[in-house]
């Protein structure tokens, strides 16, 4: 505050200076132009030489005067330059519900500002106001729909929360898989100050539907129209965002521009940085009506109370039904309709800055914009063409746009200290859970990752599927991590059903694997593949984990429970929808293993049928899995009764045993203690065995798995004593609470367990 003051006095003594320096000059002057009490005139003719006043020394004080002035003009010159760069930084307020500092922007309304600026400046108040009050919210709104629409919206709010300083609401005007999506995203984000409000985009279709548009973002396009009637009706202002939005700066400073705001202005737009509504792209090119080059809608500044009390409703209604008669659709979606009521209502706009939104679509502007990279605030890729678009500085906006698009968001879980935030059950929950871990315990970093929330995006690739009407319906149940990527192509060849994947990768590998799968003619080919990406944080694989997110998001009544190293049968899924009905799947609780076998060779003949393998068993190219480093996994299907088997037979639970099975949606999740390698799967049986599914093991029936390298997970078990340990520790805890859950009938464990 001190500083401040000092500040404000030495802005003021310079002002003093400027004023009075040049009138005491002139009174100088003025004065030594009199001699005996006349006036002497300063006239070039009266200079002259052969004037009878004109002497030797009147010349020489003249020509010392004259230097004199000069100097005392170079110093104003030097004085006034100072005290033009003081206004510019001295604070100006504005007397409204938040306090701001305006800065000196090209705008509608900037030199009103900045006069407004400079008398706010001189007054007695020694204390510059910040720009946004520090814990004030800001509203954003975002329509989005579908699943490319969500991955956009994950890069535009790292974006702004990267930059953010204030607390953030989020209103997301999206569609039934947008909310899904993005639902579970923040959800398991758990991002400090950050508020999200859903509003069903489906109901809304009715308000705009009427209106015929050509634009490729479809009905969607059309929603911000109608923001006043949707948002909550307390709600003042709010900046409304295009989903293909990077913030290159605090979203606060944009919320700052609404104290700009003057009369009637309720729309803060920026102009249209291409010719379209000059209408001479093409011959015969008619665009929408609008005012000059028209406006740009990707970045909206939205005054909601005095757009509600202006009937904006009615306002925007009322033009589009006019338009249309003669336009008959619109081009840009709610951007033509925008640029129509600004036309006829032009004192409704304030015009932002162009750098508020560098429209990097072809043949635009947008390089008036901006002389220097700290000139940039909001880049829109708003062409078709996203990151392929034609501009002379695409490569640094596009690694501009690649740094969000790849970076960590777990380092955005930042908190804003010094503001209140709501309470949030969930972080509560997990802070509760943590506190009660021992950290001293050697197995503390096992225990805790049972409780890490990691951040999950649902459904990263589009997905479109109906299961069969006849409820048979199965899906594959997997996980992966980046090292098994090039298995998905082959399990697509070999199971033409559903299948849902959950992947563990870090930000940057999934946009890898964004890449590979759209490079990818099989993998683009199939759209009843879900892709569960599940962040990477921590230092173990939470295997389990993964398989509880891709079991919960299957939309058919059965899953095979499978793992991605693993090639089923040719034929195996409709196999499995005939066993489902033959052993009456929906009315007992039965879990049908499908046996598994493996290779050692990295390129396979893959058997055709039973015969087929049971030839190639016998000649060494197959074994049964893991016969020779882990018989009791698989021992209990009985391979060699399965080798003469037609028909379907029964196997009781047997220690260890882990087979890959067939069960209904209901089943029991995996136990999240297990990570890493050891004992995820044996548990999970063992809970199916404790709840009385009945194993049954399906004759005509098998999947291989495919040669790789050893995991990380598996070389940190067989090398780290303490690993072991740990794994030890664990399993007997989860064999003590079977027996607490499952009471009597859950001693055989422990017994099965000491014998084994």
């Amino acid at each position: 505050m001190l500083g401040i003051c000092r500040g404000r006095r030495k802005f003021l003594a310079a002002s003093l200076t400027v004023l009075f320096v040049p009138a005491i000059t002139w009174i100088y002057l003025f004065a030594g132009s009199f001699e005996d009490g006349k006036a002497v005139s300063l006239s070039p003719l009266e200079s002259q030489p052969h004037s009878p006043r004109y002497t030797a020394s009147s010349q020489r004080e003249r020509e010392s005067l004259e230097v004199r002035m000069r100097e005392v003009e170079e110093e104003n010159r030097v004085l006034r330059k100072q005290l033009s760069l003081a206004q510019g930084r001295s604070p100006s307020h504005h007397r409204g519900n938040h306090s701001k500092t305006y800065s000196m922007e090209e705008g509608t309304g900037d030199s009103e500002s900045l006069r407004a600026g400079i008398v706010a400046g001189n007054s007695s108040e020694c204390g510059q106001q910040p720009a946004v009050e520090k814990c004030e919210t800001i509203h954003v709104a975002i329509v989005c729909a579908g699943y490319n629409a969500s991955r956009d919206v994950v890069t535009l709010v790292k974006s702004v929360l990267f930059h953010r300083r204030n607390p953030l609401h989020f209103h997301l005007i999206a569609d039934a898989i947008a909310k899904q999506i993005l639902a579970t995203l923040f959800q398991t984000w758990m991002v400090p100050a950050v508020r999200i409000d859903f509003y069903d985009a489906d109901e809304l279709k009715s308000e705009v539907s009427w209106i015929p548009n050509k634009h490729y973002s479809g009905i969607y396009g059309l929603m911000k129209l109608v923001l006043t009637k949707t948002l909550p009706s307390n709600l003042e202002r709010v900046i409304v965002l295009d989903t293909d939005i990077t913030f290159a700066t605090d979203i606060a400073e944009l919320w700052a521009v609404f104290h700009k705001f003057k009369g009637q202005q309720v729309l803060g737009l920026v102009e249209n940085q291409s010719d379209w509504y000059l209408g001479n792209l093409w011959k015969n090119h008619r665009p929408w009506p609008a005012l000059g080059r028209g406006y740009n809608t990707g970045v909206i500044l939205l005054l909601l109370d005095k757009l509600r009390k202006m009937k904006w409703e009615q306002m925007w209604r009322l033009t589009a039904e006019r338009e249309l008669m003669s336009m008959l659709s619109t081009s840009l979606a709610d951007q033509d309709i925008f640029n129509a009521v600004i036309k006829q209502n032009p004192f409704l706009v304030y015009q932002l800055p162009c750098f508020w939104n560098v429209q990097l679509s072809d043949h635009t502007r947008s390089e008036q914009c901006y002389r220097d990279v700290s000139d940039l605030k909001v880049i829109h890729w708003n062409s078709p063409k996203k990151l392929r678009v034609k501009n002379k500085h695409v490569e640094f906006f596009r690694n501009l746009y690649l740094t969000f698009l790849e970076y960590d968001g777990n380092l955005l879980r930042r908190e804003l200290f010094g503001c209140p935030s709501e309470a949030d059950i969930n972080s509560e929950n997990l802070q509760k859970q943590l506190s009660e871990l021992d950290e001293d315990d050697l197995c503390y970093e096992f225990r805790r990752e049972r409780f890490t929330v990691h951040r999950t995006h649902l459904y990263f690739l589009h997905y479109e599927y109906e299961p069969a009407s006849d409820n048979t319906d199965v899906t594959l149940v997997a996980q992966l991590s980046m090292d098994r990527l090039q298995m998905l192509e082959a399990i697509c060849k070999h199971w033409e059903g559903p299948i849902s994947l959950a992947l563990y990768l870090s930000d940057a590998e999934a946009q890898q694997f964004l890449r590979y799968a759209q490079g990818s003619e099989v993998l683009m080919s199939r759209h009843n593949v879900g892709y569960h990406i599940v962040y990477k944080e921590g230092q173990f694989y939470p295997v389990n984990l993964l398989r509880n997110v891709a079991m919960k998001h299957i939309s058919t009544p059965y899953m095979f429970l499978s793992d991605i190293d693993f090639l089923p049968m040719y034929g195996l899924y409709e196999y499995l929808r005939k066993s489902v009905i033959q052993l009456d799947l929906a009315n007992t609780k039965k879990a049908l293993i499908v046996p598994a076998f493996e290779t050692l060779r990295y390129r396979l003949s893959f058997p055709k049928s039973k015969a087929e393998l049971l030839s190639m068993l016998d000649m060494g190219t197959l074994f049964t899995f893991r016969y020779h480093v882990w018989t009791k996994g698989h021992a209990p299907t009985n391979f060699a009764k399965w080798r003469t088997a037609t028909t379907p037979y029964r196997v009781e639970w047997e220690a260890d045993f882990e087979p890959y099975v067939v069960v209904r949606k209901d089943c029991p999740e995996y136990d999240r203690r297990f990570v890493g390698f050891g004992w995820n799967k044996v548990a999970h049986i063992m809970e199916l065995d404790a709840q009385e599914y009945e194993f049954t093991v399906l004759p005509n029936a098998y999947m291989i798995h495919m040669p790789h390298a050893p995991s990380f997970d598996i070389t940190k078990f067989r090398s780290n004593k303490q690993y072991r340990i740990c794994l030890k520790t664990l399993k007997e805890e989860f064999q003590q609470d079977m027996s607490r859950h499952y009471g009597f009938a859950a001693l055989k464990y422990l017994t099965a367990e000491n014998n084994s």
